[in-house]
């Protein structure tokens, strides 16, 4: 199938109160371009460098979302137009974005990155981190950022169970997270394999790539 096709079966699948990001990441242009066409507004990317020549590249009505890990020293290069970084662990990167979004007069809107996962590899901040941040003078200080939501992966398993575990404790922390910032609107879970149950689980954001773009 195509993917205007692809996108068309997804965007059947996903309540209107869902945002879809199209993740484009290592995908060419012309695949880009095709999803635009078929209305798609709204791509992931996982590095800056690539997010930034398809940035050029493409019509300027499209809102750009940084879902890879951030190191600090790259988010100069986007601070100009991203729409949303998904991916923000940790206080110092959050200080970063704000003093590049104030060099382009702008308010960068983040998620920060919370740990559901069993697994080892994913980023992200613990429980307490997430709340001891939240609570902070220093981050209520940052007026160049605006958090609007948390985001989380699930771990890599066949497991329905676990997945929709993790999911449920990242639903959880957001509504203790939205106690201290009340305008909190974002939770963004859920990506090809396991968005449906993610959705089921309060997802308002989904990350889906492969299901419209094909495998990698």
């Amino acid at each position: 199938m195509s993917i205007a096709e692809n996108l068309k079966i997804i965007k059947q699948n996903i309540p209107k109160e869902v945002t879809l990001v199209a993740v484009s990441k290592t995908k060419p242009i012309a695949d880009l371009m095709e999803a635009y066409e078929a209305g798609q507004r709204i791509f992931g990317e996982n590095k800056i460098q690539e997010m930034t020549q398809k940035w050029e590249a493409l019509p300027k009505d499209i809102e750009w979302h940084m879902i890879g890990h951030v190191q600090t020293n790259k988010v100069k290069y986007m601070a100009e137009y991203v729409a949303l970084v998904h991916g923000v662990d940790s206080f110092k990167l959050l200080k970063e974005i704000n003093k590049q979004a104030k060099k382009h007069h702008r308010t960068i809107n983040c998620l920060l990155q919370v740990h559901i996962a069993e697994e080892e590899t994913k980023f992200g901040l613990d429980k307490t981190e997430l709340l001891e941040l939240l609570n902070s003078d220093e981050f209520n200080a940052l007026k160049n950022i605006k958090v609007i939501g948390l985001m989380g992966m699930a771990t890599f398993t066949d497991n329905e169970v676990q997945v929709r575990k993790e999911f449920k404790s990242l639903y959880a922390l957001f509504k203790d997270a939205k106690t201290i910032v009340n305008t909190l609107d974002t939770v963004s879970m859920g990506m090809s394999g396991d968005y449906k149950i993610a959705i089921e689980e309060g997802s308002t954001m989904v990350r889906i790539g492969s299901s419209i773009f094909g495998s990698r």
